[in-house]
């Protein structure tokens, strides 16, 4: 756990670095422009009393009239004034808007408590604060957030039935799922969670004792990390929220490293309600960042749309579009899809033959970068993460290729893998990649996943199913597909002991293979 412990320190550090220079530049975003509306700060009671520090913006009208609310929980790490700049604009729109800083975090009391019933508990105290407070119509309330405060959001939608309208964006439905995905730690993730939290608010004790947790890799604590994230995921109240019927818009990035895509379009694909799916590039939170400065930004613009038709009527066509909206990676405007099914309609599956034994222990050189910076230059300069597939060492990476294919061939949805796995330790962890190989053999990621197992006999083998993170991106044509999988990957904590080997092979019986969903043409 050395290592693992030297990497927590250096990206806690980053994270920290991070945080503070996003929540100084967010501060002083809303003074840069004018603020057609004033803003009211005041202190609202939470659960239990607890003080929320908060803002109020409301529309410029007379005082008998009543305005849709929107209640907007901040982000992990930031201050009461992130949402300024676009509570602003709501205003100006015709809403009645209230920010708060969630609990334990800068000048809010309490303790964090990652979005547990005190949270959700917060945010009604919040919707009835504002109804006797302000000009708000009861009848007309939606709830919209990044990253900390869509996951809020989400699970407020299951607990109140006021709440007609959200727009998740950067969220979370499955807590687990994201941070925990394969049975694996995402420790780059947790420790950016980890370290804003510690700069910027008060840690709870179960707070503090689940992270010593996950990155301890306690097995005798899984059952309880996994009954706490399940306790703070919409995706376990899923029924509550198709029964209540609001109106759920969710976005998200492919290279999200917090919360990866496929827990959001699982729960997509589980809502009964009125709902929309937006992806595009980019990292945690990065797609929504210039709206939060009142730039234009296309996420903010679909969130004012989405909440002008459900929460004030305006016939703007929004519900009439394709529900599932997504941006390639490789470039290009928006594909419509009636649902996630259509996104990968075709399937090409790659053989994976003939036997391939891995030594674990050692990075291959194959990884899925790092945190924040990676997404980001994909986001910016479409540059991921790359490889050069020639040179992997075999010893301790596998590797299939395909055929070059003749015509440019357009990923879209969810790569599975399906393998069978002897391994020579009873735990041990494996990280599977896919890549676009060009002509020289440099390979760009175009996704990938960690899974970890426990509890196995070795020597005997098992099958392995593993979704690789959703993503859309565009194979140029003469390109191949390859496959690597190799055993260590700095965003994550691996489980392989000292001298530990995985063979893969494929059975006559149950041959191996990568399923790529691609995208009629």
């Amino acid at each position: 756990m050395g290592h693992h412990r030297k990497a927590l320190r250096t990206t806690a550090v980053g994270a920290v670095s991070a945080t503070l220079v996003a929540g100084t530049a967010l501060g002083l975003a809303p003074t840069a422009q004018a603020a057609p509306h004033p803003v009211r700060f005041v202190d609202i009671a939470g659960d239990g009393g607890t003080v929320l520090k908060a803002n109020v913006v409301t529309p410029a009208g007379s005082g008998t009239d009543r305005y849709p609310l929107l209640v907007m929980p901040t982000s992990w790490g930031l201050p009461q004034v992130e949402y300024l700049a676009q509570a602003q604009k709501l205003a100006d729109s015709g809403y009645v808007v209230v920010t708060y800083n969630v609990r334990g975090f800068w000048q809010s009391g309490g303790e964090i408590e990652v979005a547990g019933p005190p949270d959700v508990a917060d945010a009604s105290k919040v919707i009835d604060w504002a109804l006797a407070h302000t000009p708000a119509d009861a009848g007309h309330i939606g709830m919209a957030g990044v990253s900390y405060g869509a996951g809020i959001s989400l699970l407020t939608a299951a607990h109140d039935k006021r709440v007609k309208a959200v727009a998740s964006l950067s969220g979370w439905a499955d807590l687990i799922d994201s941070i925990y995905s394969g049975r694996t730690q995402h420790l780059q993730a947790a420790a950016l969670l980890d370290g804003a939290s510690v700069v910027t608010g008060r840690q709870s004790p179960e707070l503090r004792q689940t992270f010593n947790d996950l990155y301890g890799s306690n097995l005798a604590k899984e059952p309880e990390l996994v009954a706490w994230g399940k306790k703070r995921s919409a995706a376990t109240y899923i029924d509550r929220i198709n029964d209540n019927g609001a109106a759920i818009m969710l976005a998200n990035t492919w290279g999200d490293s917090v919360f990866p895509p496929n827990q959001y379009v699982d729960f997509y694909e589980k809502l009964t309600g009125p709902k929309r799916l937006e992806m595009r590039s980019g990292d945690h939170a990065t797609a929504e960042l210039t709206g939060l400065f009142g730039l234009p930004n296309d996420i903010w613009t679909d969130t004012a749309r989405w909440f002008d038709h459900y929460l004030r009527g305006e016939d703007n066509g929004i519900d009439h579009e394709q529900p599932v909206q997504l941006k390639s990676r490789s470039g290009g405007g928006y594909e419509g899809y009636p649902d996630w099914k259509s996104v990968g309609a075709n399937d090409r599956k790659i053989t994976l033959g003939d036997t391939r034994t891995i030594r674990a222990n050692v990075n291959s050189g194959a990884d899925g970068g790092v945190v924040f910076l990676s997404s980001i230059l994909d986001q910016v300069a479409r540059i991921p993460p790359m490889a050069s597939i020639p040179l992997l060492p075999r010893r301790w990476a596998a590797v299939w290729q395909s055929e070059k294919s003749a015509t440019a061939q357009q990923v879209r949805g969810t790569a599975t893998l399906h393998t069978t796995l002897t391994p020579t330790k009873e735990s041990g962890t494996l990280v599977a990649y896919l890549y676009d190989v060009g002509p020289l053999g440099l390979g760009k990621l175009v996704t990938h996943a960690p899974y970890t197992f426990h509890g196995r006999t070795p020597g005997k083998p098992f099958g392995v199913d593993l979704e690789l993170y959703s993503t859309a991106y565009d194979v140029p044509a003469g390109h191949r597909l390859a496959l690597v999988v190799d055993t260590v990957d700095p965003l994550y904590i691996e489980h392989n002991p000292s001298g530990a080997q995985l063979t893969f092979s494929s059975p006559a019986n149950d041959p191996s293979y990568v399923s790529v969903p691609l995208r009629e043409q």
